[in-house]
C-alpha cells in the first residue's frame, strides 16, 4: 500500500476546521466556476461540473454558493471569466515529485507563493514537465470496507469497471480510467460500499518511500501548499512511513 494513498485518505477523514471551511469553499466555488465555464451550466451534460456539485455537497457547502458558482461560469456573474488553470511541479524533500493543480486570477502571485513555499521546505519549483510524466489521470475511489469482505468487495468493483485495486485491512483504494469514474462509484454505493472519497486525481507510477525525518518535513510542506489560496489539487509520488502517517493523522 502506498503512502502517499493513505495521506490523501487520512486528509479526507481529518476534515477542516472552521477557520479552513471558508477556505474550501472558496476553492470548490472556483472549481464549479471553472466547469461550467468550459462545459456549460447542466451538470448533468457537464461530467466536470457534475463532480466538482458533488463535491461540494459532500463538504455541506451551501446550495445558493454552488448556484452562485455555476451561474458565475455561465456569464452570470462577475469575476469567473478571470480565472485560468495552470499547472506547477517541483521537488520536495527527500526527492519526491509535487504536482499542483492551480485555478487563479493572478499567476505571477501564485508562482511566487508556490516558489516561497518549496524553498522554505528545501525543496525546488520546477520546470514544467520535470515531473509531470511521472503521474497518470485516473478515477480513484478510496472506500473503508470489512477486512474479510475487501477482496470480495474488489472483485466487484472490476466487474464495474475498475482497472486495480489496493487493500490494506480495512483502507480499499480502487483504479479506473477517468471515463468510469461515476459508474464505479455508483455500483460501490449499491454495494452499500462506505465511501470516503470518489475524484478524479494524478496517480503517480513510482513513489519514493522516505524516513521518518525526511516524512514529516514532506507532509508539512505539503499541506503549506494546499493551504495556499489559488492551489486546488496536490499530488506528490512520496511514500511515508507507518508511523509518519499515525503523527500526521492525530
Amino acid at each position: 500500500m502506498s503512502g502517499h494513498s493513505k495521506w490523501s485518505t487520512i486528509k479526507h477523514q481529518k476534515g477542516v476546521t472552521d477557520a479552513r471551511r471558508g477556505q474550501l469553499f472558496t476553492k470548490l466555488a472556483r472549481e464549479i466556476t471553472v466547469a461550467a465555464r468550459e462545459g456549460g451550466d447542466s451538470p448533468d451534460m457537464n461530467v466536470r461540473l457534475r463532480m466538482a456539485v458533488q463535491k461540494a455537497k459532500e463538504n455541506n457547502m451551501p446550495l445558493d454558493n454552488v448556484d452562485r458558482a455555476i451561474k458565475r461560469g455561465a456569464g452570470g456573474g462577475e469575476g469567473g471569466e478571470a480565472l485560468v488553470e495552470a499547472i506547477y511541479e517541483g521537488y520536495g524533500p527527500g526527492g519526491v515529485a509535487i504536482l499542483l493543480h492551480a485555478l487563479t486570477d493572478n499567476r505571477q502571485r501564485t508562482v511566487s507563493d508556490v516558489r516561497a513555499s518549496f524553498s522554505r521546505a528545501g525543496g525546488s519549483l520546477g520546470e514544467a514537465g520535470c515531473v509531470s510524466w511521472i503521474f497518470e489521470s485516473r478515477g480513484v475511489v478510496s472506500a473503508e470496507v470489512n477486512p474479510d469482505e475487501g477482496e470480495d468487495i474488489a472483485l466487484v468493483a472490476i466487474d464495474a469497471g475498475a482497472e486495480d485495486f489496493k487493500l490494506d485491512g480495512s483502507y480499499l483504494e480502487l483504479y479506473a480510467s477517468p471515463g468510469n469514474l461515476e459508474s464505479l462509484r455508483s455500483a460501490m454505493e449499491q454495494r452499500g460500499v462506505k465511501i470516503s472519497s470518489a475524484e478524479l486525481s494524478m496517480v503517480p507510477s513510482n513513489t519514493v518511500l522516505l524516513d521518518a525525518k525526511v516524512a514529516e518535513q514532506a507532509l508539512r510542506l505539503l499541506d503549506h501548499l494546499e493551504e495556499l489560496d489559488d492551489i486546488q489539487k496536490v499530488y506528490t509520488n512520496a511514500d511515508f512511513p507507518d508511523e509518519a502517517l499515525e503523527q500526521y493523522k492525530g
